[in-house]
């Protein structure tokens, strides 16, 4: 049974063993609920029986009744207690498990999984969905369950002790959720929709902040507020609707409900005339049926979270199904030379990036990839991280097939500069130590002045320790590009990738930061991705890739004389302007 409930609510096995509980709690608190009918029973029947049919018997006095209340109160605290603990506390325990367990699943998917995910879906799926799910099974589904159970118990004690009372009294009850059944169909296909909706508008909004300078560019904010307007129009109206059906269902099954205390005054007084039962269990059912229908009525109310809820828990399903990337956490290469070996790689199915590629990057030497755009340089360097997983072909480490490295093993071995920087809203000297968490400051300020950097830090007001804001938005492209360079200076890797590492530089800095280059490289198995031909001059092999294959293998003069594809780039940059 635990195994279905975790499959069905997409619950840890934790999780499911408290779900049981709750509910288990929450059928008893519903049942504990009744004492206060139970109450009124003992003592019509002390004080009122005795008066409708005279028979001897001994009344109890205020001291019972004094000891009888506070034995009921007792039970019901301490079964309320133990119901908000085995709900409320342990849903919000299991909410924290789940994110962390989706950020766990995130850090393990490759890098694909992200490039078909923009930042607002992942963002709502941790942020909102896991808190829609707290709130959903902390006020709800737990209650639906316990609902369920403990109306049936109550319903079968009270057919026993007067079945037509007890008919005219739960009739309603299939009755109200045949109703809702009905609308079940409309309102999941208004919820799915609605989350859809709801998306787009995230994504819209996104998207805008995202976009900013291009949209003010070009004097596009009137276009993009109207399309922004559009979809939450169509949200809105789509959220109204939805809405509006389910507080005509809910008001109307509880309508419903009420008619099953109505329909026993009605039987009731229709017995009591015919004189099948006395005026105590009249009373008695009338009292009952002012209390029996609260837990249903309860569930009710959180009736759109219910029908919400198959959308949340598929889409968390969805998340934990998705293929993570794995092997061995131990890795112990006797050298670095990188190997591509017959490499086939496509982001997408009839769209290969990469064909048959094969190369080899030597340990101390500094290996090149050029080519025209789009011909697969970047995605070769990401490929050697094992950013993405290959089609075919094997890529070697030392020795070693990555594929078999679990990810952030691998990348132990690895120093990354890309051209796309992604910096932190924290100081600049908390930016470069994240290439080495354990680093001194004199480490830290040491990677800095090699990297350059010191001539832009010493003019901000706290030095080192000046908060860069959010992606470093205070730093120029040059500035940001020189953080990045000394968190690759202080890690040390013995593998060093560069994609553009100089590219938002001008010719006098970049020159500046050859020097702390030269000494991130050195004795490193180095692949450097440039467009600038001079800066791959000095290259010990270049890779000349074009349309996904290698066109060319050699060195910078080797390549010039062949009066190729690297000759013809080379006289294309060294033309004088017309």
């Amino acid at each position: 049974m635990l195994e279905n409930i975790k499959k069905r609510f997409a619950l840890s096995d934790k999780g499911a063993k408290d779900f049981a509980k709750g509910v288990i709690y929450t059928t008893l608190l519903d049942i504990a609920l009744m004492l206060p009918a139970v109450f009124v029973f003992l003592f019509l029947e002390d004080y009122l029986r005795p008066i409708l049919q005279p028979i001897d018997s001994v009344l109890h006095g205020a001291m019972y009744y004094t000891i009888l209340g506070i034995a009921f109160l007792t039970i019901m605290f301490v079964i309320a207690v133990l119901q908000y603990r085995s709900t409320f506390t342990t849903v919000y325990d299991e909410s924290a498990n789940r994110r962390i367990s989706l950020a766990e699943k995130l850090r393990k998917l490759p890098l694909a999984f992200f490039g078909e995910k923009n930042l607002s879906d992942l963002t709502a799926t941790i942020m909102d969905d896991c808190t829609d799910l707290e709130h959903t099974f902390s006020h709800a589904v737990p209650q639906l369950f316990a609902s369920l159970i403990s109306i049936t118990l109550i319903a079968l004690g009270l057919f026993f002790y007067n079945w037509q009372l007890a008919l005219s009294l739960f009739w309603v009850v299939p009755l109200a959720f045949a109703m809702i059944l009905i609308a079940k169909k409309k309102m999941t296909r208004d919820n799915r929709i609605n989350y859809l909706n709801k998306r787009a508008v995230s994504e819209q909004i996104q998207e805008g902040l995202d976009t900013i300078q291009e949209i003010k560019s070009y004097n596009q904010e009137e276009d993009y507020l109207e399309k922004l307007d559009g979809k939450i129009n169509c949200y809105e109206k789509v959220l109204t609707q939805g809405e509006l059906l389910t507080g005509i269902f809910v008001n109307g099954s509880q309508s419903i409900l009420k008619l099953g205390l109505a329909s026993v005054i009605i039987v009731g007084a229709s017995l009591l005339t015919t004189e099948t039962i006395d005026l105590f269990t009249y009373l008695i059912f009338m009292v009952i049926g002012s209390r029996v229908y609260s837990p249903i009525s309860e569930v009710m109310n959180n009736l759109a979270a219910l029908f919400y809820l198959d959308i949340r828990i598929n889409r968390m399903n969805e998340m934990e199904a998705l293929p993570v990337q794995q092997g061995r956490t131990k890795f112990n290469p006797t050298g670095y030379e990188l190997e591509f070996n017959q490499v086939d790689f496509s982001y997408a199915s009839g769209k290969q990036v990469l064909k048959k590629v094969s190369f080899t990057a030597k340990q101390g030497e500094i290996t090149a990839l050029v080519g025209p755009s789009g011909s697969g340089k970047s995605t070769a360097v990401k490929l050697a991280a094992r950013f993405w997983d290959i089609q075919a072909g094997t890529i070697y480490l030392g020795g070693q097939d990555i594929s078999q490295i679990e990810p952030e093993t691998l990348l132990k071995h690895y120093s990354v500069v890309f051209q796309d920087v992604i910096l932190f809203n924290a100081s600049v000297m908390d930016n470069i130590r994240i290439g080495k968490r354990d680093a001194s400051n004199e480490e830290v300020m040491r990677a800095a002045r090699l990297a350059q950097c010191d001539e832009f830090v010493g003019r901000m007001p706290e030095g080192y320790n000046t908060i860069i804001g959010e992606n470093g938005e205070t730093l120029s492209g040059g500035e940001r590009q020189r953080v990045s360079i000394a968190r690759a200076l202080l890690k040390d890797a013995p593998i060093v990738l560069l994609d553009e590492a100089t590219a938002s530089l001008d010719v006098e800095n970049e020159t500046k930061i050859q020097a702390g280059i030269s000494e991130l490289v050195r004795n490193k198995t180095v692949l450097i991705i440039a467009h600038r031909m001079r800066t791959v001059a000095n290259a010990d092999k270049i890779v000349v890739l074009e349309d996904g294959a290698v066109a060319e293998t050699g060195s910078a003069e080797e390549l010039k004389e062949r009066n190729g594809i690297f000759a013809r780039m080379v006289s294309i940059q060294t033309m004088p302007p017309v």
